[in-house]
């Protein structure tokens, strides 16, 4: 009789052991099965948003800091195409270091305009709507940085002129630069648009940064459980479903 008392108490304990797990498991797996339909607007956005905000801020971090574009290949700018077509002939006359100088600078320029970017930045994560958040979710594996660039492209590239205007006020090649690339848009050599350097410069920087911040968000968007924050990881997580 005790005996089997004993196998009684023993099966039922281990009959709840295994399924209380195994219910947990379920609650847990149909959690995590959220998809895109079952997410709310305000999620979608609160999401959407924070993910913005997190790529923006780790693109200007990366950027906007010494060495920002010079030091990282990806990055760097070189002269522009088509002024690098009588680059050698400068090397040639002894100019290769006034060349490299000239690109450091360049890239200097850029480094000093990207911090200026965080406040619209900001303000174009705050403006998001409802019908900005579908367009992101449903438009594509780079939607979030395309959004940002519709959102923020010409008036940063307004903001930056003056910033980058004033740096390469302070260097002497930028006369050389322009002497250079005047003549050389005169014989065909250089594109118009090259011959102006703080506008080069300015096109690069916007390039270079929309370019971070699509590395952020293709971080995020392979593995959302590792790079965002909970809102991040549900509406993330939903699109891979």
């Amino acid at each position: 009789m005790e005996r089997r008392i004993v196998g009684f108490f023993y099966r039922t304990v281990m009959l709840r052991c295994i399924a209380i797990p195994l219910c947990f498991g379920l609650v847990c797996g149909a959690a995590q099965a959220i998809g895109l339909s079952d997410l709310s607007n305000g999620d979608a956005v609160a999401g959407l948003k924070a993910a913005l905000d997190k790529g923006a801020q780790a693109a200007v971090q990366q950027l906007g800091t010494q060495d920002g574009f010079y030091g990282n290949p990806k990055f760097k700018m070189p002269l522009p195409e088509s002024l690098q077509k009588i680059e050698g002939g400068l090397r040639a006359l002894g100019m290769g270091k006034q060349a490299d100088d000239l690109v450091l600078k360049i890239n200097r320029a850029a480094e000093a305009a990207v911090p200026e970017a965080k406040g619209l930045f900001v303000n174009a994560v705050k403006q998001m709507s409802v019908q900005d958040a579908k367009g992101i979710l449903t438009g594509g594996k780079d939607s979030a940085t395309r959004y940002f660039r519709q959102k923020t492209e010409s008036p940063l590239g307004q903001k930056f002129l003056p910033i980058v205007q004033k740096a390469m006020n302070k260097v002497k090649l930028a006369e050389v630069y322009d002497k250079y690339a005047g003549r050389g848009a005169q014989l065909g050599l250089i594109k118009k648009e090259d011959v102006n350097l703080e506008g080069y410069i300015t096109r690069k920087t916007l390039d270079g940064l929309y370019l971070a911040i699509a590395d952020e968000e293709a971080k995020i968007r392979a593995n959302p459980v590792q790079e965002g924050s909970n809102i991040i990881r549900k509406v993330f997580g939903a699109l891979q479903k």
